[in-house]
């Protein structure tokens, strides 16, 4: 998500709590939000797919590969 979609979201949360919104505001600010919870979502799953665990026995576990296998 970029820069000035954020921007466009803060600005219309700003204008909700002062004036309100008309419903085509309104109905922008909810498909914004569902772009950004996405995104976010879709930036969370990549960081944690890059997770891997050392072993107190130097061995190294990658997270998502074990993950994959045990939901075989």
């Amino acid at each position: 998500m970029d820069h000035i979609k954020i921007e466009r979201i803060n600005e219309l949360a700003r204008k909700k709590k002062t004036e309100g919104l008309t419903p085509e505001e309104a109905m922008e600010q909810a498909v914004l939000r569902r772009e950004y919870i996405e995104a976010m979502k879709d930036n969370l799953r990549e960081s944690l797919n890059r997770i891997k665990i050392q072993n107190p026995d130097g061995s190294i576990i990658d997270v998502k590969k074990r993950h994959d296998e045990k939901m075989k």
